[in-house]
């Protein structure tokens, strides 16, 4: 690039400055009117849409987290618990497995999933057990737990 005068050279942006703009027009490539075009109107609408981007990858993790315990809910209705009981008294059996592994559980492998429904249950029964004691309470106080059958 050969440049006669002073004026020119300073105005040129030069080989770095072609290439940043067609970054930004790479970007905007699939937006419409102006904006995929126009490199002023390309950076306002890049940089809004990275601002959505970033904050649309918080809100996905936050609608898979409802999507699963969505499908726990459900599966473990189907069992004849409920979602906060269900997990609970997984916690207090120590079963380390999150939100997303049960999800998947209940979907892929019913019968796993019912296993654990089963072990969430026998540890609710024995909470009402242990809560209720041997069942030889002092006169004149009523115990407020309620055997399940």
């Amino acid at each position: 690039m050969v440049f006669l005068t002073l004026s020119c050279w300073i105005r040129s942006r030069g080989p770095d400055g072609y290439w940043k703009h067609q970054e930004i027009l790479k970007h905007a490539r699939h937006f419409r009117g102006r904006k995929n075009r126009c490199y002023k109107l390309a950076v306002r609408a890049v940089r809004r849409a990275f601002v959505y981007a970033t904050s649309a990858r918080r809100l996905k993790k936050r609608n898979m987290r409802t999507l699963w315990i969505t499908r726990i809910a459900a599966a473990s209705r189907e069992h004849g618990m409920k979602y906060p009981a269900l997990v609970h008294n997984l916690t207090k059996t120590s079963v380390q497995l999150n939100r997303r592994v049960i999800s998947d559980l209940a979907i892929t492998e019913p019968r796993s999933f019912l296993s654990l429904a089963k072990l969430a249950r026998a540890r609710q029964q024995e909470g009402f057990g242990a809560a209720l004691g041997d069942g030889k309470e002092p006169s004149g106080v009523f115990s407020r737990v309620v055997v399940l059958q």
